[in-house]
């Protein structure tokens, strides 16, 4: 008895999750208290035995730590250590990149803009627009066309192997995105250097991780640190860099407080480097120049706070605007056939026009911003009015900018569209306020100089946007080294935080996985209807929408791209479907959509012999035009082969080892949401064996299951990590 005893009480110790064990062992010991008078207490010798069996578990623990910190000297992978070279190297290769990547903007621009002054764009409005309107509209209008090559070249690099060759197509990827990206600046389109400098680090942090095959939190810290050195060296600010990384990879990606505690000495020691890297090749000078600007009295912070308010509202309109104008440039793609290579001359068309009559809408680094903060002694200030204009042209066309496929961050657009609501919030306030006859006069209210509220602007309007509060507080402060300017600076940026904080959301893909854990299982037990699938999806989408608009955001989850690449349709497919024949009357056909609950059936002749999908919106459109031809009693007789001889419906099949990624491609390209899966033999065009359908729903929890175990699999990593390193504290 007394060995099986031990044994048990081993087991009971060493697994944490023995929970009928340990209620036995309370029930024990609660008979223990009366049964000891009478038999002696024999569940206190049970007690005992687990005693010895806990000393035994302690010194077995012992010699096991002791000789995992013998394997761990012995141990080939890289340390820790090596994982902190390896992030100064991050840094160091970042800041290198990020200078010959803002080396090559500017290099596009004086070619492309020959001769043009480099006091800003605003030098149009001192030109005779007949004699510049040319060079206007061709120069965004040919970097639009150069990105859309470009954008075409960088697709058809694919990487679904794990191969050599796979792994210099990785690096090909990001290097055409940063091309893209030059060209896009270069010629003057509306978006910002700071999103492809974070890119940049991220990418070359992930080569890095490629390199040294790290995984979990490891991987994790040096994407963090890349990320650090993109913004530092971007801005020249350090410390901001260092809390972006925190705000926008460690925060959202990280499960536990101990990554961050760990990736904190890299993410410190990339960013410094970068940013001295920076301070060489490009110098010394902030990003913009911050203009002379006071604070008058205390009084004026509920001023500030009305401010941050309106700058959530203009970050939400931005961001709205821009995934109103994703939706309908997809739309008219699909509607005229126009080819992704060609939109991005669209867009820098569009962006050439408008700056005909709103000239600082180009990208000109940030000596733009500089005429809007009057920072430089040679410009003249721009009144309210045209302050206020600029604002929604800016929002239409960087969102159109973005639309259209030009490649670029939000960061600058948004420290623009700050700069003008700020200043022109600012001398609105002045002329109510303090003008030589306010409207309102308030005895103990002095209100600053419009600058103040267009540097508090800029920070207010960047954390609403992109969902970075910190960050947008420290690089104000670190750029202004002014203490005074902190108080009305986080109550401004909080309060345009709070505001876009509904519509916008920083989490990344993979925590929100977590949380729908429950919601995609039951959807996996029973078939909901198509409403109520779409209702499940609305938290999932809102989380993809700041990673559509920014997508420097996220750069951690954007290493699961080559996974879902991976995903063929058989790993999405459902193989029960409803079918009909060429014969069957509309009116069966939706009775049986109504009875199963389904938007479309299958036709299909001798043999499951695929012909196509007839999808309720066929029959609607197709009825609705016979109404207007036909008696009401010839409706009721049509057949499906009506459908199809009307051409109201698009026959097209994909194959199980299809990737999902084409599969999507054609119903994006044929306007529809679910496709016939037909045996292997058959093409895109020949019919072939029905074998069941593939629809975006499928596609959509295909690659959230995906994700799902891809970030178990890295918890799992984190996890067993840090009880390595337990054990060899032990």
């Amino acid at each position: 008895m007394a060995p099986s005893a031990v044994t048990s009480a081993r087991l009971l110790l060493a697994s944490p999750q023995s929970p009928p064990a340990l209620l036995g062992l309370r029930g024990c010991g609660r008979r223990s208290t009366v049964g000891l008078a009478r038999r002696g207490g024999g569940c206190a010798r049970r007690l005992r035995v687990v005693r010895r069996g806990a000393a035994d578990e302690e010194a077995g623990a012992t010699t096991r730590g002791k000789q995992a910190a013998e394997e761990a000297t012995e141990d080939p992978a890289p340390g820790r250590d090596l994982v902190t070279l390896a992030a100064c190297l991050v840094g160091l290769l970042t800041g290198v990149s990020v200078v010959l990547f803002n080396l090559s903007v500017h290099e596009i621009r004086d070619i492309f803009w020959d001769g043009i002054p480099l006091r800003g764009a605003s030098w149009l409005r001192e030109e005779p627009i007949g004699e510049v309107w040319q060079r206007v509209i061709f120069v965004p209008v040919s970097g639009g066309a150069i990105v859309g090559g470009l954008n075409a070249l960088r697709s058809s690099v694919k990487t679904n192997s794990n191969g050599p060759m796979s792994k210099i197509k990785s690096a090909i990827r990001p290097f055409l995105k940063a091309v893209a990206a030059s060209f896009t600046l270069g010629t003057g389109n509306s978006l910002g250097p700071e999103g492809p400098s974070v890119e940049i680090g991220s990418s070359i942090a992930k080569g890095f991780g490629n390199v040294f095959d790290l995984e979990g939190g490891k991987r994790l810290s040096l994407v963090a640190a890349g990320s650090a050195a993109g913004i530092s060296s971007g801005f020249n600010a350090a410390v901001a860099g260092c809390f972006f990384a925190v705000e926008s990879v460690l925060w959202p990606s990280s499960t536990d407080s101990s990554s961050l505690a760990n990736s904190t000495p890299m993410v410190i020691l990339s960013s410094v480097i970068a940013s001295v890297v920076s301070e060489i090749g490009l110098g010394s000078d902030p990003a913009f120049t911050v203009p002379e600007y006071d604070f008058r009295s205390p009084t004026e912070l509920p001023l500030y706070l009305l401010l941050g308010v309106l700058c959530g509202l203009v970050s939400i309109t931005l961001s709205r605007c821009t995934s109103l104008a994703m939706e309908t440039v997809e739309r008219l793609q699909r509607a005229t056939g126009l080819p992704k290579a060609a939109s991005p001359a669209l867009g820098g068309l569009i962006v050439g026009l408008l700056a005909l009559m709103y000239p600082e809408v180009l990208y000109w680094g940030f000596e733009n911003v500089d005429i809007l903060l009057e920072s430089r002694p040679f410009t003249s200030g721009l009144s309210a009015t045209i302050l206020v204009q600029l604002i929604g042209v800016k929002l239409l066309a960087t969102s159109l900018c973005r639309a259209f496929g030009l490649v670029g961050g939000y960061y600058a657009p948004s420290l623009f569209i700050g700069a003008a609501t700020g200043m022109a919030y600012g001398k609105f306030m002045r002329f109510t306020f303090t003008g030589p006859e306010p409207l309102l006069h308030i005895p103990f209210l002095d209100v600053a100089s419009p600058q103040a509220y267009g540097l508090v602007g800029m920070a207010a309007t960047l954390a609403g946007v992109c969902k970075v509060p910190l960050t947008s507080a420290l690089l104000l402060f670190e750029l202004t080294h002014d203490y005074r300017i902190v108080l009305p600076l986080l109550g401004a940026v909080g309060l345009s935080s709070w505001i876009a904080s509904p519509q916008r959301f920083s989490k990344s893909i993979r925590s929100n996985l977590v949380e729908e854990k429950s919601s995609i299982a039951q959807q996996a037990n029973s078939l909901p209807t198509q409403n109520k699938q779409v209702k499940s999806m609305d938290t999932a989408d809102s989380s993809q929408e700041l990673c559509k608009i920014e997508s420097s955001l996220c750069v951690y989850d954007a290493n699961d791209e080559n996974m879902f690449e991976n995903l063929t349709v058989a790993a999405a497919m459902k193989t029960n479907y409803l079918s009909v024949s060429m014969t069957t009357p509309l009116v069966e056909a939706l009775d049986l959509m109504l009875a199963e609950k389904q938007p479309f059936v299958m036709v299909t002749e001798n043999n499951r012999s695929v012909i196509g999908l007839l999808a309720l919106k066929n029959i609607q459109d197709f009825c609705r035009a016979a109404k207007d031809t036909r008696a009401q009693d010839e409706v009721k007789e049509f057949l499906v082969s009506h459908v199809y001889q009307a051409g109201k419906c698009k026959s097209c099949s994909v194959t199980p080892q299809m990737p999902l990624t084409t599969a999507e491609k054609i119903m994006d390209s044929h306007g529809v949401d679910h496709l016939p899966v037909v045996s292997e033999h058959a093409n895109l065009q020949d019919s072939g064996l029905l074998i069941g359908f593939v629809d975006r729903e499928c596609i959509t929890i295909s690659r959230r299951a995906a994700a799902m175990k891809e970030f178990f699999s890295s918890t799992y990593e984190i996890g067993k990590e840090e009880r390595s390193s337990t054990d060899d504290r032990r």
